[in-house]
């Protein structure tokens, strides 16, 4: 039991001092990674130190360009992070891009340790040499400082410098609004220098991705397209200067102004066709009506124009509420000449009645007269020649038979009394049927409006397959030009 006991102690001790000296070997490890990353740290302070120092860096001197001539070389690439509003009126647009620039400057080299040191981060654009880039269509700008600065500068260990820096930006957007709001716009992204000459620096898009724009991209009542990276170096009376250009190609969401604009004019339109059905001595609600549909046609069109700039074409918003208004505008001038048709037709009954009248007044006294003559001649025992009465006056339709009847008879003889009118079955025409179908309605008052129930919606579609047809292929084209 004694021996066991001892054994047994001894393997207890044995585990103590292997942990011990686990626990010491970690110990210096962790001491020897501390001393070796605190090195680590210093001797990036020591590089940054020796390559930007003011004995061996001067950031007012531009690098040099290949093999130590010809100009700067300077890589661009951004990407769009977000477009915040394009206006209509202000004819501009506001976005926010990471921008960044690589070139190369040979006094930047260092050693990298062996492959330890990928890179070299700043946060201060003052201590080295930058390209004096600025964006032409520019109207406002601003960086971003929340928390810190929103940029930094990574020097590589071959001299290759990237600069990126998050910027917002508000840039002029010149817009041809000819086809509003079935348009494209085209808007421009200038980046040029003001400074430097070709002759000294250069400005490149970057080989792979020049531009990136950012998923799910949401731009109100737009859809950027496209975009399309160009050249656009400037010549001026001090030299030529380099030039970068992004266009981006935005197409207007036409939903929301069918929602707004067009079908609300449409109802308007149709609205103030329901005056055709209403009686035409309902002379309050046609005028009302009327009147109405106009002033908010009005005011439409007004509101319309209220949020788009003042230009000197014509848009195709334009001819849209043009039209309608001057449909608006038709209907309650054909209540007006329904109305005038109509006291029109009243006169024309009172003078029927008056003249109706003066005829039974006249059949009456030549009743009378006739009469009295007769029991005179009973009388008297005598015929007496009664003297003439003026002639009855024929209507229109008895001359218009009478002239119509034939001069020769069935029997060949000329005017007998037995002649019968020749009879010529013919297919009715399209204007018969139409006079036919409009005879039905016996007041001129009655006949403008039956007319004008079908001539104005007819017209208006026949706009509408012209306004469409035209407005949307213009559409088509300038979307795809060859």
């Amino acid at each position: 039991m004694t021996e066991d006991t001892m054994g047994v102690g001894a393997s207890k001790a044995a585990g103590e001092e292997g942990r011990r000296l686990l626990i010491l070997v970690f110990i210096l490890l962790s001491t020897f990674c501390e001393i070796s990353s605190a090195n680590f740290r210093a001797r990036e302070k020591q590089i940054i130190d020796e390559i930007i120092g003011p004995a061996n860096y001067d950031k007012r001197i531009r690098p040099a360009g290949a093999n130590d001539t010809g100009p700067a070389i300077v890589h661009i690439n951004l990407m769009i992070r977000n477009v915040q509003t394009i206006s209509d009126v202000k004819m501009e647009y506001s976005i926010q891009i990471t921008f960044r620039e690589q070139w190369i400057d040979q006094r930047l080299t260092f050693d990298n340790i062996g492959g330890r040191i990928q890179y070299l981060t700043l946060t201060e654009t003052d201590m080295v040499w930058m390209p004096d880039l600025f964006f032409r269509n520019e109207k406002e700008g601003h960086f971003h400082k929340i928390i810190l600065p929103n940029l930094y500068i990574r020097i590589y260990p071959d001299g290759g410098v990237l600069y990126s820096i998050r910027i917002s930006l508000t840039l002029s957007c010149p817009m041809n609004l000819k086809l509003f709001p079935l348009d494209r716009q085209q808007c421009q992204l200038l980046m040029a220098s003001y400074g430097w000459t070709t002759e000294d620096l250069v400005f490149l898009w970057k080989d792979v991705d020049p531009v990136q724009v950012t998923k799910n991209l949401h731009l109100p009542r737009f859809t950027l397209e496209k975009f399309i990276t160009d050249y656009c170096n400037s010549k001026t009376n001090t030299g030529e200067y380099s030039c970068l250009r992004v266009d981006l190609v935005f197409k207007r969401e036409f939903s929301y102004y069918l929602i707004q604009y067009y079908i609300p004019c449409c109802m308007l339109v149709i609205v103030s066709w329901v005056s055709f059905w209403l009686d035409q001595n309902a002379v309050p609600a046609r005028v009302s009506l009327g009147v109405t549909t106009l002033l908010t046609m009005s005011t439409q069109t007004s509101s319309i124009n209220s949020t788009l700039p003042p230009v000197s074409y014509t848009k195709a918003i334009d001819v849209w509420t043009g039209v309608c208004l001057t449909f608006v505008f038709g209907a309650l001038l054909e209540f007006a000449l329904v109305n005038y048709a109509s006291r029109s037709d009243k006169h024309r009954e009172k003078m029927k009645e008056k003249f109706d009248e003066q005829k039974k007044q006249w059949e009456a006294e030549h009743a009378a007269a006739l009469q009295t003559a007769m029991q005179a001649q009973t009388e008297d025992g005598h015929t007496f020649a009664m003297p003439a009465s003026p002639p009855r006056p024929r209507r229109l339709m008895d001359l218009l038979i009478a002239k119509t009847r034939p001069l020769v008879s069935r029997n060949g003889g000329m005017g007998s009394e037995n002649v019968h009118p020749c009879e010529i079955h013919l297919q009715p025409s399209r204007m018969s049927r139409c006079r036919t179908w409009l005879a039905k309605f016996p007041t001129r008052s009655k006949r403008i409006d039956v007319i004008s129930r079908i001539t104005f919606p007819l017209v208006f579609a026949f706009f509408n397959m012209a306004y469409w047809s035209t407005y949307l292929f213009t559409e088509d084209e300038e979307g795809n030009p060859k």
